[in-house]
């Protein structure tokens, strides 16, 4: 007697399971090293960030709990981990991206960089008329960078977990008809 090969509604759920496994171990992992680094060094708001991405990996793992427990209702807490993730990474670059101070970035980073590179031997100033640079010239480019990896971080996020979001929707049809056909045995 053979073995039937798997629905697509059964492989669906595998991959479902497999994929929500792998990404609520992410988030779980990443946010607890956050939450223990941003407490070492007494930031407030980046531990309630991390403690936010955390609750969402929590939510994750309990979505996929449910669905091994063939509860349909598990694929709707997929979808909400994900959304949590992108709504605070998204508040979070936005917030960053409002924050920028150029007078700030001039006044006191970078006599502290001036500073810290000194101790290895570095002259910041040397360097930047090396370059033919200078302090009020590099303000527009940190400027720059600061918007590129703070929107690039907000565009990778939207395709990755709003791209999550809706492959876990998109999937809950096929993964409720797996769920309500008698389990086989393995």
């Amino acid at each position: 007697m053979s073995i039937p090969a798997p629905t697509p509604a059964e492989k669906a759920l595998a991959r479902v399971l497999k994929i929500s496994g792998f990404d609520a171990w992410s988030l779980v992992i990443v946010a607890v090293l956050s939450v223990l680094l941003t407490l070492a060094l007494g930031n407030l708001s980046g531990t309630v960030i991390g403690l936010l991405v955390l609750a969402a990996g929590l939510i994750e793992f309990r979505g996929r709990r449910r669905l091994r427990r063939r509860d349909p209702d598990g694929m709707r807490l997929l979808v909400r981990s994900q959304m949590l993730v992108l709504a605070v990474i998204l508040v979070y670059c936005a917030t960053r991206l409002g924050s920028f101070d150029g007078g700030y970035l001039k006044d006191q980073v970078v006599p502290e960089l001036r500073q810290n590179l000194l101790l290895f031997g570095v002259n910041l100033d040397e360097s930047l008329r090396a370059m033919e640079l200078s302090i009020d010239e590099i303000v527009p480019l940190v400027r720059t960078v600061f918007f590129i990896v703070y929107g690039t971080v907000m565009v990778v996020s939207l395709i990755y977990q709003g791209g999550l979001a809706m492959y876990y929707r998109r999937k809950t049809d096929l993964v409720t008809e797996a769920l309500a056909a008698p389990p086989v045995a393995s």
